[in-house]
């Protein structure tokens, strides 16, 4: 399976990543279906770090569920190629057209709780996302707008901005400085 092998490709940057993708290369070896849904305790998801192309902007959604700015993605509703599904995440939660992978590989990964919550009037429980993250890039002065049955708004912060917009602490320590702090590490490596 080429999931699995993009995840045994990846190097942590971490001990969570670390961990994390010893968890999750566990499971897709267990032959647990874990790409849809029908898995109500864990089920993978990808997200997108959207930065414009100078690197020193990052693209969030206000997530309705979640009530904090955030990152954009979904779940892979039964994709195995998770660079597309977040891509076409970013495309259908920000309506950007222009969004491009800057690395094609896997940017992050997270093993990620979820509370048990209300949507669209149905009960989801608790459970685990597996998620795989990707770098991607876009315009900051293209168009954009809201998923009203997702999120309240759309808009670029600085870096800083990005991780200080959250009222997520576990996502403002453990994701989002983490991808802040990978992407000045390749910013750099790219100009050596």
């Amino acid at each position: 399976m080429e999931l699995i092998r993009a995840i045994e490709k990846y190097r942590p940057w971490n001990q969570q990543e670390q961990q994390d993708q010893a968890e999750l290369l566990r499971r897709l070896k267990s032959g647990e279906p874990l790409l849809g849904r029908e898995n109500c305790s864990a089920h993978f998801t990808a997200s997108a770090w959207v930065v414009s192309p100078q690197r020193d902007q990052v693209l969030m959604a206000y997530h309705n569920l979640y009530d904090s700015w955030a990152w954009l993605g979904g779940h892979a509703d039964g994709e195995a190629d998770l660079l597309s599904v977040a891509m076409r995440e970013v495309r259908e939660e920000s309506g950007l057209v222009g969004v491009r992978p800057v690395l094609e590989d896997i940017f992050s990964l997270e093993i990620l709780s979820v509370s048990g919550h209300e949507k669209r009037g149905e009960y989801v429980p608790s459970h685990l996302h597996f998620n795989v993250t990707y770098l991607l890039e876009a315009d900051p002065k293209a168009p954009v707008r809201c998923k009203a049955d997702e999120n309240k708004g759309v808009a670029w912060f600085s870096l800083d901005q990005a991780v200080a917009a959250s009222r997520e602490p576990w996502f403002q320590e453990r994701v989002y400085q983490k991808l802040n702090a990978k992407l000045v590490k390749f910013c750099r490596m790219a100009e050596d």
